[in-house]
């Protein structure tokens, strides 16, 4: 089913290429009326995401147009292997033809990047969440895409989480000053997060309650240090590892014993992921 949040995403990237004039090249080289069947193809191993938002882009340029997804959104997907298989106006389709792939090749591409932290850490007590650097308008599809890969989701947006960080601190007065304003006023049960990055700061977000602590910017070793610190003080708080965390060093990370690891390579640091699409003939052939 397709939402109208799908379907403006995809009004959106379509005005953005169309401009209003439309596909100048298929209107000059492609006979009007012409019908067609082309199907998209993983030409890597991948995690597929973004087929909705594919199809919702075919069906703004031709209603009357089937777009059939073979491989469902969150599965994987064999490089040669067709996702998808659309019939429709042969001017539409190759009008949609790029911004259909660009969504999948984005959204997959992180859900892929998110599979691989996954299984680096696969055999760890340990969440690899995403954070909220994401591209503007796609926050939704990212974090649902982090979710197919097999990590999970932090904090939505700046409204469904307390989550005090460095410039908090500096505008409050400090850490307690920072906690004790946020649980005057949080509504009731939303927890509170700080970030820290030293010991001090770390005893005294303990000192004060916070529900979930943040281990801002810090090597394995330094890192390891301060989590058996914080156990010591309180054996139950939620350790989470930010800053600098990368496919490299994700595992050295997890074994530090935090309870979660936040990092913005799973939306920002994907590299795309390779799809194409191909037009074939009356005999269900490619055309080259």
């Amino acid at each position: 089913m397709i939402d109208r949040n799908t379907t403006a995403l995809a009004r959106l990237a379509l005005a953005e290429d169309l401009a209003g004039f439309g596909d100048l090249t298929s209107a000059l080289t492609v006979p009007e009326g012409l019908r067609g069947v082309a199907e998209i193809e993983a030409r890597e191993d991948l995690v597929v995401c973004g087929l909705p938002l594919a199809a919702a882009v075919m069906g703004e340029l031709e209603p009357e147009s089937r777009f059939e997804a073979l491989i469902g959104d969150g599965r994987p997907a064999g490089r040669g292997e067709v996702v998808a298989r659309l019939s429709g106006s042969v001017q539409a389709i190759l009008g949609a033809e790029r911004t259909m792939l660009n969504f999948l090749s984005h959204l997959s591409g992180i859900a892929t990047q998110s599979r691989r932290f996954a299984k680096a850490v696969e055999d760890l007590d340990v969440s690899v969440v995403d954070t909220r650097k994401t591209t503007p308008g796609l926050r939704a599809w990212e974090k649902r895409a982090v979710v197919y890969g097999g990590c999970k989701n932090h904090r939505f947006g700046l409204f469904d989480m307390i989550l005090i960080k460095d410039n908090h601190l500096v505008a409050a007065g400090g850490v307690s000053a920072a906690i004790e304003c946020a649980k005057a006023g949080r509504p009731h049960s939303m927890k509170i997060e700080v970030e820290v990055e030293n010991a001090e700061d770390l005893e005294e977000a303990i000192a004060c309650g916070a529900d979930v602590i943040m281990l801002d910017n810090q090597d394995p070793e330094t890192l390891r240090d301060l989590v058996n610190f914080a156990r010591a003080l309180r054996s139950v708080v939620l350790l989470e590892a930010s800053g600098g965390v990368s496919i490299d060093n994700v595992r050295a990370v997890a074994e530090t014993g935090v309870d979660i690891i936040s990092t913005s390579a799973l939306t920002m640091g994907a590299p795309a992921a390779n799809l194409s699409l191909t037009l074939l003939d009356g005999a269900g052939k490619q055309n080259r």
